[in-house]
């Protein structure tokens, strides 16, 4: 029995939502059974978490786990790869998808149909994400986590999200048109969609053709980076993001680091240092679109006058601080870029479900930023959104301090590293004011006159948003040992060779097929 868990443990992470969700379905939402399927999400949640921390030590010993669907061999057939980015973004899901479901019990999962369904399929759609080996199955889930994410965006109805959800879905559904034309070229001068076959092949291909795969790489960029929220694609998410109620809010925020693994998989590895005549195709273009994105976002955030729409502007900017990051194209930046990422998401997460318990003490003021009734909670919702700042601005010795940090000293050596440091520090000092400035309205310029909630927040509620909270900042305390594995993530992806053996096998990884016949031989 073991040996048949070990063998099947790769594909645990997308079959364990899946089945949920279709329990779920069959189980029904009535008010009768709600308790019921909140206990089935809630464990099917804290088992996906154990089933990642597992895959997340089996990473971090070296070996790669692979699992192909059918016994189909690469690149063929559907194959899933866990190596340790795919361990560790799998493990990030799970943190935030526990404390988000027992937030979402609280009452939230109450306010529309079938949230619970929903939410396993999106969490069925970003596991598969994480794991797939291959760009066509990249879409498949794409498509998969996005049709649940329109649903749970206007879970619980009402107008403003009826406008923006709208938006929503034309612009994705835009942008994965653009991703079917970015993987059809791709196709046409490969033969491949496999990561590590398209790796071995990539360099193949010169001039002309060259030409065409380059764009064929910048049109997939503007797809991930409107996934990721990458500007001038970011002006979408703070309205969105803002509109949402808090528990999906929470779990988009793990969405958009989607886009973020798509770039580091395709044009960090696939188009990187060993592509041939497309390397670094994406290089001009990243770093300074990733540090206008950081830039506009803080920017945004001390423009906002609610406290969803500030968090969601925070989203932006720690999404450009990552892409920053990333952009560099080394194994120091990247170890950086995985470092800070995990802190970011955590505490972003976090903060969109405190906004929604700040919102709901404040009487008709709700998030908005003015002056109005007192919070029942004042000295508690107060230190949690200070320690929250204190991090996301990259205070220390928080982790969000030790991210930056690690960012800055890998920029050193690159000729940008001046422009890297003026946006990462200005960003984080504005970041510092607009959080400073939220907290005083929120927590000092009150209306003793005005009456709020007379009650505070449900010790669930609470313990859900300071679990998130606190499992971004202790991150602090296990500084090393993740550093440790970031650089080893980091540098696994650099191996294009190694992993090409494991997915591939050793012949085919040496000779690789031919995208193209010798002259005169059929293709």
């Amino acid at each position: 029995m073991a040996g048949f868990f070990a063998t099947h443990l790769p594909i645990l992470p997308v079959l364990l939502p899946a089945g949920t969700a279709v329990l779920l379905l069959l189980l029904g939402d009535a008010a009768p059974r709600l308790r019921l399927a909140r206990r089935v999400a809630v464990a099917s949640a804290l088992l996906g978490l154990l089933l990642a921390a597992r895959l997340a030590v089996v990473a971090d010993a070296g070996a790669l786990l692979v699992y192909r669907v059918g016994e189909w061999p690469a690149p063929y057939g559907i194959v899933l790869v866990i190596d340790r980015l795919a361990a560790l973004m799998l493990l990030l899901t799970g943190c935030i998808a526990l404390p988000v479901l027992v937030y979402a019990a609280g009452g939230w999962d109450a306010h529309g149909r079938h949230f619970h369904a929903l939410f396993q399929f999106q969490l069925m759609g970003l596991n598969g994400a994480f794991v797939t080996g291959d760009l066509f199955n990249l879409f498949v889930f794409f498509e998969v986590l996005l049709i649940a994410s329109y649903v749970l965006m206007l879970h619980g109805s009402g107008r403003e999200r009826l406008r923006v959800g709208l938006h929503y879905v034309v612009l994705n559904l835009a942008a994965s048109a653009l991703f079917l034309v970015g993987v059809s070229l791709l196709y046409a001068l490969t033969g491949t969609l496999n990561f590590a076959d398209l790796a071995l092949r990539v360099p193949q291909v010169d001039a002309p053709e060259a030409a065409l795969l380059q764009a064929a790489a910048l049109l997939l960029l503007v797809v991930f980076g409107f996934k990721a929220a990458l500007m001038p694609l970011a002006l979408w998410l703070p309205a969105t993001y803002a509109a949402a109620s808090a528990p999906v809010a929470a779990l988009f925020a793990i969405m958009t680091k989607v886009g973020v693994y798509a770039i580091v998989r395709v044009h960090g590895v696939v188009f990187g240092a060993e592509a041939g005549a497309s390397a670094f195709t994406v290089q001009p273009l990243l770093l300074p679109l990733a540090l206008l994105t950081s830039a506009t976002g803080v920017l945004g955030a001390l423009a906002a006058t609610t406290l969803p729409r500030l968090v969601a502007w925070l989203t932006v900017a720690s999404v450009g601080t990552v892409l920053a990051a990333l952009g560099l194209f080394s194994a120091a930046a990247w170890s950086a870029a995985l470092f800070y990422m995990a802190n970011s998401t955590l505490v972003i997460a976090g903060l969109f479900l405190l906004a929604e318990l700040v919102a709901a003490q404040r009487g008709e003021a709700a998030g908005r930023l003015e002056p109005a009734a007192p919070v029942a909670q004042p000295t508690l919702l107060g230190l949690m959104l200070l320690l929250a700042a204190a991090s996301v601005a990259g205070l220390p010795p928080l982790p969000g301090f030790i991210g930056k940090l690690m960012i800055l000293e890998a920029s050193l050596p690159h000729g940008a590293a001046v422009a890297v440091w003026s946006v990462i520090l200005g960003a984080g000092f504005l970041t510092l004011i607009g959080l400073a400035r939220a907290g005083s309205i929120l927590f000092w310029h009150v209306r003793s006159e005005s009456s709020g909630s007379a009650a505070g927040a449900s010790p669930r509620l609470v313990a859900a948003t300071l679990g998130l909270l606190a499992t971004g900042i202790l991150m602090s305390a296990f500084a090393a040992p993740l550093q440790r594995y970031t650089e080893a993530a980091a540098a696994q992806l650099l191996d294009r060779a190694a992993y090409a053996r494991a997915v591939l096998g050793d012949e085919r990884a040496a000779t690789t097929r031919p995208y193209r016949g010798e002259a005169g031989a059929p293709r």
